[in-house]
């Protein structure tokens, strides 16, 4: 940051991916809670299909964890849910989709107003949507387990 930066607040992104199309169902809240992840739970099975299931990749925050969230869940049982280890973002294609949105629009923006900051996301969003792109993984799996494997033996063996 330089000397003059002024950050006049922040804004949550709640965002799902479509792995198949590359589409994104996101929605910003001035919070992070449980009570903003219900309405986003609620927006993406507005949004998809009634007939599709839904796996949702999430990380280990709390908003999942409450007994509203719960409810709501059991009630609606094609949302499942799977949760990336710690330190492991790289596994949720919503985070490699922030990571596009935060390279490509949020580093080349000033924003005067969480407000224009939220508009600005919004805006972007749209445009990506027009043409989404899905990602590909450019490993194989057993490629990835092969890096993972020699790293695990790197850091649990004595140095020499």
């Amino acid at each position: 940051m330089t000397h003059d930066y002024v950050r006049n607040g922040t804004t949550s992104l709640f965002a799902a991916c479509d792995v198949g199309s590359g589409s994104v169902i996101a929605q910003s809240y001035r919070r992070r809670r449980h009570q903003e992840f219900l309405p986003f739970l609620k927006l993406i099975d507005a949004a998809v299909p009634k007939g599709l299931d839904l796996r949702l990749v999430l990380d280990n925050y709390a908003t999942r964890k409450t007994p509203a969230i719960h409810r709501w869940l059991l009630k609606h049982p094609r949302f499942r849910l799977h949760f990336t280890p710690t330190s492991s973002s790289w596994l949720n294609l919503a985070e490699r989709w922030s990571a596009e949105l935060t390279n490509r629009k949020l580093r080349r923006s000033a924003h005067r107003s969480v407000t224009e900051l939220e508009d600005d996301i919004r805006k972007w969003i749209s445009e990506w949507n027009k043409d989404p792109r899905p990602f590909a993984w450019t490993k194989s799996a057993d490629d990835i387990l092969e890096t993972l494997a020699a790293y695990c033996h790197r850091i649990s063996s004595p140095e020499s």
